[in-house]
This record gives C-alpha cells, structure tokens and sequence, in this order.
C-alpha cells in the first residue's frame, strides 16, 4: 500500500521553518519565495506548530492586526496533526478530509522532523496514478499506434 515515504521520495524532504518569533509579514515573505502554504515553527529543532496562508489571513489580516508586528508564535496552530513516513495515503487522506487541514508534518518514530506533505502533494500523486491508467485503457482499446 502506497505511504507518505513514497511522497517524500517523489517532492523531497525539504522543510521551511521559523523560530516563533517570526514576525508574520517575514513568514509571509519566505512563504512566497518558495511558493509554499506552511512554514512549520521550531524551537530548538522542536515543532511547535504551523502557520499557514489559512492563518495569516483569518487570524491576521481579518482580524486587524499588524503582520509586521505579529509573531508567528501568537496565531499559530500548535494542536498539530502530524503522520510518519510509514502512514498510508489513505489514512492521510482521510486526515485532510475529517480534520480539516491541508499540511502534515512528517515526524519519524524518533521524533526527527522527516518533511512535510500537503494536500495538493496528494491530489498531484493521485493524478499520475490516474493520467497512466487512462493511458493503459486507451492503448488497451484502441491498440498500441
């Protein structure tokens, strides 16, 4: 059965952090140069939480605050949700779906931080899946060109 370490294979283990003292428009910032969602907040190399675009727009910017004097720390999600790269795609899947959220941090059995997967991650590895069976059943019915 397909697992987590099949997508990290795929996408890389790439992690993008922030101490929590971030200020929200500097986490902002480095969300938009590498074109990402999420930055996950560490402390000591211990997750703390996440903060996302979902974050920063309903627990900054609709609420008023300053993202330039906001830390990262004060509106980030620290109840996280989190898999190992042993987790099936379909309880991850399930996951995003019940729980709501759209990023996963990896987390070994020894605690390491080992990536982070999304949802989009997800839905692009079903994709394949599904463009090569399409190419299966088309060449199966109308024969190899």
């Amino acid at each position: 059965m397909p697992n987590v370490q099949l997508l990290l294979d795929r996408k890389g283990n790439k992690v993008h952090s922030v101490p929590p003292e971030t200020t929200v428009d500097r986490a902002a910032e480095i969300m938009n140069e590498h074109n990402i969602g999420s930055l996950l907040v560490v402390d000591d190399e211990n997750l703390k939480g996440i903060i996302t675009e979902r974050d920063i727009l309903r627990k900054v910017i609709a609420a008023g605050r300053k993202p330039e004097t906001t830390s990262v720390k004060s509106v980030m999600t620290d109840n996280l949700w989190t898999c190992t790269p042993e987790t099936s795609l379909e309880d991850i899947s399930d996951i995003f779906k019940d729980r709501r959220v759209r990023h996963l941090p990896v987390v070994t059995d020894a605690g390491e931080l080992a990536g982070v997967i999304s949802i989009g991650d997800l839905n692009a590895f079903r994709l394949e899946g599904q463009a090569v069976m399409i190419e299966y059943l088309h060449q199966y019915i109308h024969g190899a060109a």
